[in-house]
């Protein structure tokens, strides 16, 4: 996928528009699978990794709207992926926006595919609106003690194999029953940014991800995988693009140093950044 971002500078009077000027704009990569892949190779260079998907046959950087509508089980050799590449972790994005494959399930609500895809997941990675469009509820005003009891059923009713994190402004919440199959929860505020700090907020949630990724497969410690994700999400802040600000795993952990924790509260709005 291929994103143009503008840049807009906007002149306002009393909340009205009066005039927008096109300031900067920006061709690159995007998409969910793209962000993920790209940041996961900024954090670790040695990291082995494989792509599958398909590319539109025209102008634009080779990129076509629709092309991965046509994604399909066919395109996925997962023999040649385990035997040949020894790949061990598989993300899927995005699931329900993928034509080809959805089409299992004819005619079904996107929380009604969700739902019966998620005991085949093993690790669900999800902001707060994603968990709502699963369970038809809104989450959007909600407090982290109502994001921690929407993992949970996820675990517990739906069929999750081991973790459900969900990532929000403030922080991040996992619900996880690996250990001995004994349900857990762990929570992570997000860092303090410094005003000025933040460019975009472009592919920041992909980068959360990525971060969750990379500290699965170095068999980290669920609180070190969060607070892996909230450092490379807090990077890719910083620039316009959705990972031109990710750097190394280094870099990204440094941030632990820089800047502090938040200390979430149960109670507390999932988009309480003031505290």
């Amino acid at each position: 996928m291929v994103i143009h971002l503008t840049i807009i500078f906007m002149i306002t009077e009393t909340g009205v528009i009066c005039a927008a000027n096109i300031y900067h704009q920006i061709k690159t990569g995007g998409g969910g699978p793209f962000n993920i892949i790209k940041d996961l190779r900024l954090i670790d260079k040695n990291l082995p990794l494989s792509i599958v998907g398909l590319l539109g046959n025209d102008d634009n950087g080779q990129c076509q709207r629709g092309t991965n509508s046509l994604l399909s089980s066919i395109h996925f050799d997962f023999n040649y992926l385990v035997n040949e590449k020894h790949c061990t972790l598989f993300y899927l994005g995005y699931l329900t926006l993928l034509d080809g494959l959805d089409q299992i399930i004819n005619n079904e609500t996107i929380a009604a595919k969700a739902q019966l895809t998620l005991p085949f997941v093993d690790h669900l990675i999800l902001n707060e609106i994603e968990i709502g469009l699963i369970l038809n509820q809104s989450f959007q005003q909600g407090t982290i003690s109502q994001i921690e009891q929407a993992a949970r059923i996820l675990i517990e009713n739906y069929g999750i194999q081991r973790t459900v994190t969900v990532h929000f402004d403030c922080g991040a919440v996992c619900v996880s029953r690996e250990n001995n199959l004994n349900i857990e929860c762990f929570y992570q505020g997000s860092l303090y940014l410094p005003q000025g700090y933040i460019k975009s907020a472009v592919g920041t949630g992909d980068a959360f991800a990525a971060g969750i990724i990379y500290g699965i497969y170095k068999n980290w410690s669920i609180q070190e995988r969060l607070r892996c994700g909230i450092c490379v999400a807090a990077m890719c802040l910083k620039d316009l693009t959705s990972y031109g600000g990710v750097g190394t795993i280094e870099e990204c952990l440094q941030l632990k140093e820089a800047f502090c924790f938040r200390t979430l509260e149960l109670t507390s709005s999932i988009h309480d950044i003031e505290n």
